[in-house]
C-alpha cells in the first residue's frame, strides 16, 4: 500500500512511498483510509522527532474493508471514524474496534476525519468538568481545532461559554461558535465573573491565569499546551482560603482514555452529518500535499482543522 512515512531528509520530514500492508489483530478492523486530519501535536512533535520509516497518523475516516476477527465492531462495508497512536496517515489501516465509531451513510468522510482527537478531547474534558447546564466555561486557546470544538459542545450543554482568543478579530466567529463573551488578554481573564470549569488549551501564564478565575469546586482540564512554557503559580495561588476552596487541575490525553471512546465517536459523526456540529475545516488538499498543509498548522496560518484527502 501507499504510506506517508516518516523520512528526515524529505521536505516536512515525510515522504509518499510503499509499505506492507498492515495485518490487523483479532480485535481489529482493517480500513481504507479515504481522508485524515491533522493535529498540532502531530507536526509540531510526533513528525520532526519520529522514528524514520513508520506511519504516523491519530485520526482518520474511511470504510471496513476486513472486519475483526473475534467479532467486535463494524461489519465490511461501513464507514467509520477512527484514532490510534500510529498508522493513520495511509491507504490501510489497522484499527481497534473500541476506537472505531460508526459514520451515518453518505457523510463527507473528510470532515468526520478531524472528530477523534479534536472533538473527542474537547467533549471528555467537559466532562470532567461535570455537569456545565446553566454554568460558567472558558475555553482558552477558543480559536483552534480543540476550541472551536469545545465552544459547540459547551453551548450545546446548556453552559454560558467564555473564550479566550489571543486575535480579537475572531471574535464574531466564535460567537457563531457558542462563545457569549470572548476575552483576548490576561488581564481580562483575572477581570472575569468566577467559571465552574475550564478547558486549558495554552498551558504557561494562560493556564495559571485560568486557575485563578475558578470558582469554589471548580475544576480545570490542562488538555493543551501550545505556548510551550512552564507554569509558575504565585505564592498564595493554590490556598484553599474559603473564597476559592477545593479547586482542581486535571491533566488530560485522550488516547490513554479510550474505554467508551466508539461510541463517543459515533454520536459526534451523527451530529456533524446532520449539521449540528461544525469542523470548522480551513484547509483541505490532498496527501501529496501533505508538507505544506503541516506547515501551515505549525505557522498557525490554519484558522480551524487541516484535512487530507487519500488519493
Amino acid at each position: 500500500m501507499k504510506a506517508l512515512t516518516i523520512d528526515h531528509s524529505a521536505p516536512g520530514h515525510l515522504a509518499l512511498t510503499t509499505v506492507a500492508d498492515p495485518e490487523p489483530a483479532a480485535h481489529q478492523a482493517l480500513v481504507q483510509v479515504r481522508s485524515f486530519s491533522l493535529n498540532a501535536g502531530e507536526v509540531h512533535h510526533v513528525v520532526p522527532e519520529g522514528e524514520a520509516g513508520t506511519v504516523p497518523g491519530w485520526d482518520a475516516a474511511g470504510v471496513v474493508v476486513q472486519a475483526a476477527a473475534d467479532g467486535s465492531g463494524p461489519v465490511a462495508g461501513t464507514p467509520v471514524v477512527t484514532v490510534g497512536a500510529e498508522g493513520a496517515w495511509a491507504e490501510l489501516r489497522a484499527v481497534d474496534t473500541d476506537l472505531t465509531g460508526t459514520v451515518p451513510e453518505g457523510a463527507d468522510l473528510g470532515p468526520i476525519s478531524t472528530l477523534p482527537v479534536a472533538a473527542g478531547t474537547a467533549l471528555r474534558a467537559l466532562r470532567r468538568i461535570g455537569p456545565i447546564l446553566g454554568r460558567r466555561v472558558l475555553v482558552t486557546g477558543a480559536g483552534g481545532g480543540v476550541g472551536r470544538f469545545a465552544l459547540q459542545l459547551a453551548a450545546r450543554g446548556g453552559a454560558h461559554v467564555t473564550a479566550v482568543t489571543s486575535d480579537p478579530a475572531k471574535a464574531d466567529e466564535l460567537r457563531a461558535l457558542g462563545a457569549h463573551e470572548i476575552v483576548s488578554d490576561l488581564a481580562g481573564l483575572a477581570a472575569l465573573e468566577p467559571v465552574h470549569g475550564v478547558v486549558e488549551l495554552v498551558g504557561g501564564s494562560h493556564l495559571v491565569a485560568a486557575h485563578g478565575a475558578l470558582a469554589d469546586h471548580g475544576v480545570l482540564v490542562a488538555a493543551g499546551h501550545i505556548a510551550g512554557e512552564a507554569e509558575q503559580f504565585p505564592y498564595g495561588a493554590l490556598f484553599g482560603d474559603g473564597r476559592r476552596h477545593n479547586r482542581q487541575i486535571a491533566t488530560y490525553f485522550l488516547l490513554e482514555d479510550a474505554v467508551g471512546l466508539a461510541a463517543d465517536l459515533t454520536w459526534l459523526a451523527a451530529l456533524t452529518a446532520r449539521g449540528d456540529l461544525d469542523p470548522q475545516v480551513a484547509l483541505r488538499t490532498d496527501w501529496t500535499q501533505v508538507a505544506g498543509a503541516a506547515a501551515d498548522l505549525v505557522g498557525r496560518r490554519v484558522p480551524g482543522k487541516a484535512v487530507i484527502d487519500v488519493r
